[in-house]
This record gives structure tokens, sequence and C-alpha cells, in this order.
């Protein structure tokens, strides 16, 4: 396939077929390959009322790095000074990874300028990491309307992108933005920007529900068909404007794809991203996916809340796994049945997240509530004493 670009001809050596639904073969099991990606330095701090420095940014990296994702997007260098700052602070040692790979975020190349003439992505080589990820645009109304260039040229500008800091040693990641809705009213176009990505040489190639408004009931279908029909990972990225977008994400691994993205506590745009730290203890602790080790996981609360803090954000109280009330309990009814068997009203012990559980005395209380939160003080609280306070 031949591209056009700025005064030149670029031929992909190898055309992706990812439009065919047949001859099936079968999806790759959800392992330990899958990779953990996290945004909050990027997609996070768009979330209104969030605003790090360059110093809580490089605390907000270090949480999540301690947690044991295996990317932390830092941002976009070039675009603001602020992530300019934190890239060349992060390279020159301020900030010593463990386990996780920084990665540098940026958009293709602009339209009618030569990659190696781009400054934006020559801020991205500037940046020093090894990863980079490239965003565009993968919906055709997108590409008319808000690019205002034909299509084909946006394809060039994908392939473009890719091929050129691949051919300067970067590993390349490419988010085709809008890729849900641009497949349901434009499906041979936006599987030809990813195909585009895939045969430039991307390393893996990221389907974003940029509007969040994909469902599940249409998730596992397409990215199983991507999975099979592209040579590349594929990956995930879901905003919650549905209320979907952890369900998405799983379904979306559960359908083959090896590369998640999300955000600590859902932070983002609008309804927020994905949340990254209930994907993490849902596929480890129901679907049985070792990702982090289990000493990490019991901080899973302990950073949640740190990194609330660093975003002056409240800790989410009602969040799964990590909120101050997923493991309360009101009711009489549920606290006498605790008080026999923890798991009768917990669907996993809170200790496996760094949580706990706490019984609330309020008129809905029951005998057992009295005696259980008696005992959480030290104090020795008999039968009748526990029904005269009620």
């Amino acid at each position: 396939m031949v591209l056009p670009s700025s005064g030149r001809h670029v031929r992909t050596p190898r055309r992706t077929d990812v439009t065919s639904t047949t001859h099936h073969s079968p999806l790759p099991e959800p392992g330990p390959g899958l990779e953990l990606y996290d945004t909050t330095l990027r997609d996070g701090t768009q979330r209104e009322g969030v605003s790090l420095s360059v110093d809580d940014k490089l605390r907000v990296a270090r949480r999540m790095d301690e947690l044991g994702v295996a990317y932390i997007e830092g941002g976009w260098p070039g675009a603001n000074p602020k992530d300019t700052e934190f890239f060349a602070r992060a390279a020159d040692g301020e900030l010593a990874l463990d386990s996780a790979t920084l990665v540098a975020f940026g958009m293709t190349r602009g339209a009618g300028r030569p990659a190696d003439a781009d400054p934006l992505l020559q801020a991205l080589v500037d940046a020093r990491t090894d990863v980079i990820c490239l965003v565009g645009k993968s919906w055709g109304y997108h590409v008319d309307e808000a690019l205002g260039v034909p299509r084909e040229e946006n394809l060039a500008m994908v392939a473009d992108s890719v091929r050129h800091l691949t051919g300067l040693g970067k590993r390349v990641f490419f988010d085709a933005e809008h890729f849900f809705d641009g497949l349901a009213r434009d499906h041979d176009y936006a599987r030809e920007v990813v195909a585009a990505a895939a045969d430039a040489g991307a390393e893996c190639v990221v389907l974003c529900d940029t509007n969040g408004g994909a469902m599940p009931w249409d998730v596992a279908e397409i990215v199983g068909g991507l999975v099979r029909g592209l040579p590349t990972k594929v990956g995930l990225h879901f905003h919650d404007d549905g209320g979907c977008a952890v369900a998405n994400s799983l379904l979306g691994i559960e359908a083959g794809a090896t590369h998640v993205q999300g955000t600590a506590n859902g932070l983002g745009e609008r309804c927020g991203n994905a949340n990254l730290f209930t994907i993490i203890a849902d596929l480890q602790l129901k679907r049985g996916l070792q990702l982090i080790d289990p000493e990490r996981l019991e901080r899973l609360t302990e950073i949640s809340h740190t990194v609330a803090e660093l975003c002056n954000q409240t800790s989410p109280s009602m969040a799964p796994y990590v909120g101050h009330t997923a493991f309360s309990h009101k009711a009489g009814l549920h606290a006498s049945a605790l008080a026999k068997a923890p798991d009768m009203y917990q669907h996993i012990d809170p200790d496996e997240v760094g949580n706990r559980q706490r019984l609330v005395v309020s008129e809905l209380a029951g005998r057992s509530n009295i005696l259980l939160k008696a005992r959480e003080f030290g104090l020795e609280v008999d039968d009748a004493q526990a029904r005269a306070v009620l």
C-alpha cells in the first residue's frame, strides 16, 4: 500500500487484513503477559480540579511503580513546560523506577510536515524514554472535521510517525483515538488506521473508547476480531461515561487483549477512565491472574488514598476494594452473620487489598453491631448491655 506523505511516497511493506471474521483461531488465555499501563499523570490530570506540580507527578509515579504496574505514562513532553520538566528530571535520575517503564505521550506528525522535521515528535525523542505512545485519529469524521486533512494523509501521518520513531530505536504504542465510535460509523477506515500503525511497526495498537460510550455486549466481539487480525499486541483504553469502563476492560482482556490502560481511582476527564485499581483486584482476586505480587496488592488501599491526596481529591469512599465503605456494614442482620463467618457478606478478605472491615452503629444496628464494635475498641459488653444500648 502506498501512502502519500509530504513530497514523497512511503511504501508499507505488508498490508494487515483486519476485516475478516472467518477462520477464527483460538484466543489466547489471559495470563501473566498482560501489561498494566497507568495513565494517571496524563489522562488522569484531565479531571476537573486536578493539577499536579512536577514534584507531585514524581511522587505519584513512584507510588504507581511501587504497586507494580508495567508502564507509567508521564505526560506530553513539548505540549507544556511542566511535562517537559518532568521528563527532564526523570531522565536525570530523579525517578528511579523498580517495576515500571516510563512512557512519553504525543501525537502523530502534523499534516504536510515530514516526521523528521516535526517539533512535537522531536520533543518525544528528547524526553529520553524507551517507549513512546502516539495518539492518532481513527474515526474518519474527526479526520474530516477536526484535522481537516485527506484521509489518506492521516494514514500517512500515522505510518510515518511510527516508522520514524521505531527507526530511532524507540518502542511505539499507538492509541487509536475514537476507535469504537469510528468502527461503528466508518468501519473500514477505523480498521485501515490500526492496520497502518501495525504495519509501520507499532508494538501495540490500543483501541480507545475516547467518548466512553462503548457497551460490553459489543466489546468482546470487536476486540476478539482485532486480536485475530492484527500481528501486534492489542491494548484497551476505556472511559467511563457509560459506567462500563472496567467491565469493558475485563471483557476485552477475556477476548485476548494483552495491554490495558487505566488511571488511579478512575481519574480522568468527564466521568473518568477505567479504574486501574479495580481492574487489578478483579483480575488477580477473581480471575486468578498473578499480575502483581500479593504484598504489593496489600498496599492497594494505601496507594489509592495517597494518590488521591496528591491529586487534591477526596478518597473515593465507595470505590470497590479500596473505598472507606467498601467493607462497611450497617444492617444488624449483616453484622450478625459476619460474627459467624466474614465471607457471608464480604466478597473478599479486605486484608488482601489493605483495607479493613468496618461496623457501623446506627438505628439500623442490631445486637451484633454493638458487640462487635465494643470488641473493636477492646471493651467487654454482654448481651444485656448491648440490648440496653439499642
